[in-house]
């Protein structure tokens, strides 16, 4: 069975997801996987493969904290990398958002969407 658009648009963003979440201060697994699942419902178990390889690419870099409820935490945080990275796939996004949005987005000749005309 095909996968349904929202799970391909979930794929597709889900690295750019992560930098952002990232850039806004360092984090653990867990908790960027919580947060995601909270913003876009966005699985736990496909956190964990993405944090890796990111870290394989040099986009996030770690570091352990201890922890007062058992084992010391590992943390991420965005390399110089992960931040231009971040910038470059912000753009590419807004860039194909818009664009998308003026394909789906009906339009009349005045250049209104057709539900603003209506409205009218």
């Amino acid at each position: 069975m095909p996968e349904t658009i929202e799970i391909q648009l979930k794929k597709g963003v889900l690295s750019l997801c992560v930098l952002a979440l990232l850039a806004r201060g360092d984090s653990y697994a867990y908790e960027i996987a919580s947060r995601l699942s909270d913003a876009i419902d966005m699985g736990e178990g496909t956190i964990y493969p993405l944090m890796r390889r990111m870290q394989s690419d040099g986009l996030v870099e770690t570091y352990l904290v201890e922890s007062s409820a058992g084992p010391s935490r590992k943390y991420y945080r965005l390399s110089e990398a992960g931040r231009q990275a971040l910038a470059a796939q912000s753009a590419e996004w807004t860039h194909f958002a818009r664009a998308v949005d003026a394909i789906v987005t009906p339009t009349t000749s005045q250049g209104q969407t057709q539900a603003q005309g209506e409205l009218a």
